[in-house]
């Protein structure tokens, strides 16, 4: 079978490779359809590994399939059903596993596609714990960017910031895979959504998704116009991702007492702010790695119920290593999606 490997910073190939065993105990055996590509994909493919890998190491941190065998005593699955696999090797058995805080797991042995082989393969075994049913109607594509894209953003707006229809929030990089979900689900709960984009063409799609407000970052301060907006009162909540570019101009932006949530730092790492600045304005700030089982599954039923993904590009495996330069030169607006 196929399993596209990393061997090295930006060396990809298509291995033929023996097919799994039947699937052990409690497995399940998933024939890949599509796997959608995220900025980890990215820093996996730059060697920017957190921790040190074994390679070759099979790509793909998010993915859809359906179930190809199951393992003696598994139950609730059966041969044919539509399925995505939950990203990390939890333990299932430390208290934040058994509290339903999967990504705060104690034992984690590591993020697919990063740490250990990803999706980017014909068939794999998975612990059928960590798989989760897709609802009827939603197609390969869109499923592929449930598991780690849409739950994220769940996991970010629901469980951390709360976000409460009425509010105001600000979503930086709406034309990326997860601002284009968070405009989506925050209106979907009847939010305004003010979002920043770096082009007129992602202005116009970012507009067409239901955003409020459209903020070409290249033309304006964004902070700048935020305060004019909301009359110098500032967002309810920012949903941050990029990093040290925007970082402080999402300080500025919010209100009294505002909430900020971010799970990424795509721009860099690295930033100074004013201490004085946040607690004398009380600002709420959330740091948000991963998700839950629960918010996959939440993120599921929203998109069967007709909260689709965007999806920018669709491409065969061959063409993988394209979509990531695709990402990483930030001309996408929406999820690239590899199909098998």
């Amino acid at each position: 079978m196929r399993a596209l490997r990393l061997l090295g910073d930006r060396k990809l190939e298509i291995s033929e490779v023996d097919a799994p065993a039947a699937p052990a105990p409690g497995e399940v055996q998933i024939k890949t359809h599509a796997v959608a590509l995220n900025h980890i994909d990215v820093w996996g493919w730059r060697g920017m590994a957190f921790a040190k890998r074994k390679m070759p190491m099979v790509v793909g941190a998010e993915a859809s399939g359906e179930i190809a065998a199951v393992g003696a005593g598994v139950t609730g699955f059966k041969v044919g059903d539509p399925v995505v696999p939950y990203g990390a090797l939890t333990c299932g058995q430390c208290k934040n596993c058994q509290q339903g805080r999967d990504n705060l797991c104690e034992n984690v042995q590591g993020l697919a596609g990063f740490h250990v082989d990803g999706y980017a393969q014909d068939l794999y075994n998975w612990p059928a714990r960590l798989t989760i049913k897709v609802p009827k109607g939603v197609s390969p594509s869109d499923a592929s960017c449930a598991p780690l894209t849409f739950a994220t953003v769940e996991h970010m707006f629901f469980d951390n910031a709360k976000l409460e229809k009425g509010e105001v929030v600000l979503v930086q990089a709406g034309g990326s895979g997860i601002g284009s979900a968070a405009i989506k689900l925050a209106k979907d709960i009847g939010a305004t959504v003010y979002t920043t984009v770096g082009d007129d063409e992602k202005a116009a799609k970012a507009k067409a998704l239901g955003a409020d407000e459209v903020i070409n970052y290249r033309k304006d301060r964004f902070e700048g116009v935020v305060r004019k907006l909301t009359k110098k009162k500032g967002v309810d909540v920012v949903f941050e991702h990029t990093g040290a570019e925007t970082w402080n101009g999402s300080l500025l932006s919010m209100k009294k007492g505002g909430r900020l949530v971010t799970c990424g730092s795509t721009s860099g790492p690295t930033v100074q702010m004013n201490l004085m600045q946040l607690f004398q304005q009380q600002y709420k700030i959330f740091g948000s790695f991963g998700f839950t089982m629960k918010n996959v599954k939440d993120a599921l039923d929203k998109i069967a119920g007709g909260t689709s993904p965007v999806i920018d590009t669709e491409l065969p495996l061959a063409e993988f290593e394209k979509g990531l330069e695709r990402l990483e030169s930030r001309r996408v607006f929406g999820k690239i999606v590899v199909r098998f």
